[in-house]
């Protein structure tokens, strides 16, 4: 199982996750809309045979940000859109920050570009229609491992 794997078992800890399987592996993801979608072909891990087809949806990948006040300090809820939730574009992350920072220029800290991409990055997966993706500027910046073990919210339970 490759290291993506591994992180994200650790984070979903879904059954099933072992030799062979690999819960950070592209999957073939069907679009629920009319939204043209412009198609990849990506390789899986050696010896695992044939290419799979992905979706790559367009941008944009953000519909809005609110900040709200939560029990840990100031939230920023970052709201995904369609896209946003379920392209498998490989730099929709660096693109979806792009859009949070137009949209929230003060939310620019290690801390919580750290959150958002775990959150692109293995919170889509297990809860891909999930309001929102909430980012404390109060959690403290941590290894990914940490990030990982703590479910995207080190420092204090998910708000």
């Amino acid at each position: 199982m490759g290291t993506l794997g591994v992180l994200g078992c650790a984070l979903v800890s879904v059954a099933g996750c072992g030799p062979g399987d690999d819960a950070g592996e592209a999957s073939a993801v069907r679009p629920t809309s009319t939204t043209p979608t412009v198609s990849s072909t990506i390789a899986g891990p050696v010896g695992q045979g044939t290419p799979s087809t992905t979706p790559v949806l367009p941008p944009p990948y953000v519909d809005f940000v609110e900040w709200v006040t939560t029990a840990v300090g100031p939230s920023l809820q970052v709201h995904p859109t369609a896209a946003g939730r379920r392209t498998d574009n490989p730099r929709g992350a660096d693109i979806a920050w792009a859009e949070v920072l137009r949209l929230e220029p003060d939310a620019d800290t290690p801390g919580m570009r750290a959150q958002f991409d775990c959150h692109w990055d293995f919170a889509r997966a297990v809860e891909p229609d999930k309001p929102s993706w909430n980012l404390e500027p109060s959690r403290p910046v941590v290894t990914d491992q940490v990030m990982i073990e703590t479910r995207c919210n080190p420092g204090a339970p998910e708000e």
